[in-house]
């Protein structure tokens, strides 16, 4: 009995670890990582730190989503975000709630 937790405990990590991974690939994919990193400014802040900036707000999720598509400027300086267009947007929806899990 012993034996089959701890193996249903390993199994729920791998799939939450698994998902995260494929949340990262997302990131690279959309070429996110052109201009950011997981910490710390590179050309745009790091996700980490977006995810921290926006902890607690309820309107991040579609705000970082419009942000992600249409682009912007002005939250972090003077550097424009692009619109990510080429992105589709169930991947956006996906990539902004994996960064903003991040403030966790």
């Amino acid at each position: 009995m012993k034996s089959v937790i701890v193996s249903m405990i390993a199994a729920a990590g791998l799939m939450v670890a698994g998902s995260a991974f494929a949340d990262d690939a997302l990131l690279k994919k959309g070429n996110c990582m052109g201009c950011h990193k997981m910490e710390g400014k590179l050309v745009g802040p790091g996700f980490k730190e977006i995810a921290v900036k926006y902890k607690g707000d309820a309107t991040a999720q579609a705000k970082l989503e419009t942000k992600v598509s249409k682009g912007g400027a002005g939250a972090w300086g003077t550097m424009p975000m692009p619109a990510m267009n080429n992105v589709k947007p169930e991947d956006v929806k996906t990539m902004v709630t994996h960064i903003l899990a991040m403030a966790k």
